[in-house]
C-alpha cells in the first residue's frame, strides 16, 4: 500500500498522517465516510478512495483499477473525465471534481535544523 494524502476541498486543509483532524469523504451518491485520525493509506471511515472512486466509475470496487482511472493521462492522479470521491471537512460533494493531492503525500513537515540534530 502506497502513502496518499490531499487537501480538502472546501478550507484547503493539508491532511497530514497522524493528525487528529475531521475528515469526510462524500461520493455521488452521498455516502459520507468520517475519518478523525488519518493514517495515510487513503482510507476514509473505513472506505478506501481508490476503491470508492471505482465504484463511482461503474469498475466495482476494485482499488487497483480505481488507482489506474486517477491517473490515466493525469500524473498528478486527477484525471478530469472521471467522477472522484469529494473531500472534505463539512462533508459536501463537489460533482465529481479530484481533490489537490498533497505532493508531501501527508507526511509532516520535517524541519531540516531538527533533521541535521537528530543525524549527529
Amino acid at each position: 500500500m502506497g502513502q496518499f494524502s490531499w487537501f480538502t476541498q472546501d478550507t484547503n486543509h493539508r491532511i497530514v498522517n497522524g493528525e487528529n483532524y475531521k475528515v469526510v469523504m462524500t461520493d455521488d451518491k452521498g455516502n459520507k465516510y468520517v475519518e478523525q485520525y488519518y493514517e495515510g493509506y487513503g482510507e476514509f471511515g473505513g472506505k478506501d478512495y481508490y476503491e470508492l472512486l471505482a465504484e463511482m466509475n461503474g469498475l466495482g470496487s476494485d482499488r487497483d483499477k480505481g488507482i489506474e482511472l486517477a491517473f490515466e493521462n493525469s500524473p498528478n492522479g486527477r484525471n478530469p473525465n472521471i467522477k472522484h470521491p469529494s473531500i472534505t471537512e463539512n462533508g459536501e460533494y463537489f460533482g465529481g471534481k479530484a481533490p489537490e493531492s498533497d505532493p508531501d503525500q501527508g507526511f509532516p513537515d520535517i524541519d531540516e535544523d531538527e533533521e541535521w540534530e537528530d543525524e549527529e
